[in-house]
């Protein structure tokens, strides 16, 4: 049996790039034949670059609501709230003490901040060794990751096969990360990559008019309407492409090359594309922001069965570094 590990952080609500990159692909292998999955809210992780309480649990409830949207079987896994399980705090400490200075000055997250150091904190500097807590915490095998996130991946073989050396044998179970080729990067409205950090992305749980807004921000060039464009460098034609079905696909391929169709009709097909294919998450996942009771029964639910399994790894650690009872 195979179990499959991620987590989406609290900082924002969840946008199409989540969605796309995360959520879908995640409860598509939650529901393979063998497959164990445990999918977590990482809200410890939020704490770097959002300090504000109300806000992380307004968000909590939304990442909590939008896989359950998707149809993440909560009973069948794990599901859970990161900040609800102290082992995983417990364990970065003890992980910090085996990660090297330069493994960690050298992170592709600390490097992209490393010119402004008085923005940094130590949070940011340190948040691979949490990421690997939360990984290696639950002994799982397979992690599906974005390319972005493959350093991080192989950093916590490196932490754990440390840990390993020192207790002689096993204890922390290396993990492999799972790439999918075919959504590595969402892009989003402005062409980078769909980052709550950016603030580019287009949240599709929005309210139709506040969504139809977004997606009339999306950046297109200055090719009249009546001129061919080319449908593989526009951004709009992008993000249709990826939620789209084939023969939709084709069609606005076509209606770009031939000219006469303009990006606002491309915008507007894009939000009939969204508001068609995710009626039914969107319905969920107003049901769940609506119904919190519901919704905190359930995490609470999946932070049980989380702890029970994270204290036996939380054991063997203690045991090997002399801290058990």
């Amino acid at each position: 049996m195979a179990r499959i590990l991620t987590g989406i952080q609290s900082s924002g609500r969840p946008h199409l790039g989540n969605i796309l990159g995360a959520i879908v692909p995640g409860i598509a292998l939650s529901k393979q034949p063998g497959n164990e999955s445990f999918f977590f809210i990482a809200d410890l992780h939020s704490l770097v670059s959002l300090k504000d309480g109300q806000e992380r649990e307004k968000f909590v409830r939304a990442i909590a609501a939008a896989w359950l949207a998707f149809g993440f079987d909560y009973k069948k896994n794990v599901f859970w709230r990161q900040s609800r399980v102290q082992e995983h705090a417990e364990l970065a400490w003890y992980l910090n003490c085996f990660t090297p200075f330069p493994m960690l000055s050298n992170a592709t997250s600390f490097k992209e901040k490393s010119e402004k150091l008085a923005d940094v904190n130590a949070g940011l500097f340190t948040y691979p060794v949490l990421q690997a807590a939360d990984i290696l915490l639950y002994n799982a095998n397979i992690i599906p990751v974005g390319k972005d996130q493959k350093q991080h991946l192989e950093m916590t073989k490196d932490i754990a096969s440390r840990f390993n050396l020192l207790a002689g044998e096993d204890i922390l179970v290396l993990p492999e990360p799972q790439i999918d080729e075919k959504v590595m990067t969402i892009p989003g409205v402005d062409g980078q990559k769909m980052s709550k950090s950016y603030h580019n992305y287009i949240d599709i749980f929005l309210p139709e008019n506040e969504l139809k807004k977004v997606v009339k921000k999306i950046v297109s060039d200055s090719t009249p309407l009546e001129e061919p464009k080319d449908p593989e460098s526009d951004i709009t034609f992008k993000l249709y492409s990826l939620i789209a079905s084939a023969a939709e696909i084709e069609t606005m391929r076509n209606n770009y090359l031939n000219g006469g169709y303009g990006y606002g009709h491309a915008k507007q097909a894009l939000l009939e594309c969204i508001l068609e294919k995710f009626a039914e998450p969107r319905r969920i996942f107003n049901y769940y922001m609506e119904n919190n009771a519901e919704l905190e029964s359930i995490l609470v639910e999946g932070e049980t069965k989380a702890r029970e399994i994270a204290q036996e790894t939380i054991a063997k650690v203690r045991k090997v570094l002399g801290f058990s009872s």
